[in-house]
Formats: C-alpha cells, sequence, structure tokens
C-alpha cells in the first residue's frame, strides 16, 4: 500500500500530512462532525509506507489518517497507542515535537 503524503517547510517547522492512499478525497463522518481527507492538505507525492514513516521522524507537526500509516507509526515507536483516535473507524493521529 502507498500513502499520499504532504510536506510543508516553514522556518524551522516541517508540517507532515499523510494518509492511507485509499482515503484522499474521502470524508469520514462521526456524529455531527465531518473530517475531510482534503486532498488540498493530504495530497502530495505517494511513497511507501517505510518511507513515510522515515520522512515522519523529521517534522515537527505531524498528521496522519489510516490503518496503514497509523499502525507502522505505532510499530516504530512514533505514536502511543492510546494517542490514537477513531473517526468513523479510521484511526487518526497527530505528533507535534516542541
Amino acid at each position: 500500500m502507498e500513502v499520499s503524503i504532504n510536506i510543508q517547510k516553514q522556518g524551522r517547522h516541517l508540517l507532515i500530512a499523510a494518509c492511507d492512499s485509499n482515503l484522499l478525497g474521502k470524508t469520514l463522518k462521526f456524529g455531527k462532525i465531518q473530517f475531510e481527507v482534503n486532498e488540498s492538505f493530504y495530497g502530495g507525492s505517494c511513497v511507501s509506507v517505510e518511507e513515510a514513516v522515515s520522512l515522519m521522524r523529521d517534522g515537527t507537526s505531524v498528521n496522519i489518517v489510516g490503518p496503514v500509516i497509523v499502525k507502522k507509526a505505532i510499530e516504530k515507536g512514533l505514536i502511543h497507542p492510546q494517542a490514537v483516535i477513531d473517526i468513523s473507524g479510521i484511526p487518526h493521529a497527530l505528533i507535534v515535537k516542541v
């Protein structure tokens, strides 16, 4: 499975948004909340899951959506399983380094 990854640099901050590629463009619903896996935010390069995780290590702010990328981030120790929220059965996590 490939991951869509968007990397934006502003000064010394590196924002990385990544999602399982099959979720790009979808809207997840949870009650009244609608969460868009928006192409303008998550869209970018398609890379392997391993490459995405490697790139995520350098991010100061990382936003990830999808069972494949979130599972791999947990396996690699980038996020704790309790830091993951579930939106319509799809895992979502944030990493913020200060």
